[in-house]
């Protein structure tokens, strides 16, 4: 790395607890209301839970309670289909 150059952050994913650049995993985030969702952009306020652009990663982390753990809230039935559903339109676009 040249020197000035802006070193990327890394996160770790919740699923497979690897570390990967911060712009390569999906970032979930817990709002200041309570609210769970996909964070496209990154940058949204709250609490937040990564995880690889990787079907075995996402559905670990979903299976398992791993990102509701991550974000310190309980996740329903309806909110997780939700995200999952979100997340499965992101990685199809990619």
């Amino acid at each position: 790395m040249s020197p000035g150059a802006a070193r990327e952050p890394e996160r770790t994913c919740v699923a497979c607890r690897g570390k990967a650049p911060k712009r390569s995993l999906l970032r979930i985030a817990r709002d200041p209301a309570g609210a769970v969702g996909l964070d496209r952009a990154g940058g949204a306020p709250g609490r937040g839970a990564y995880v690889h652009r990787d079907e075995a990663c996402v559905g670990a982390a979903l299976e398992r309670g791993r990102i509701g753990r991550a974000l310190r809230t309980r996740l329903g039935p309806e909110e997780l289909a939700t995200l999952a559903a979100g997340i499965e339109e992101e990685l199809t676009q990619t």
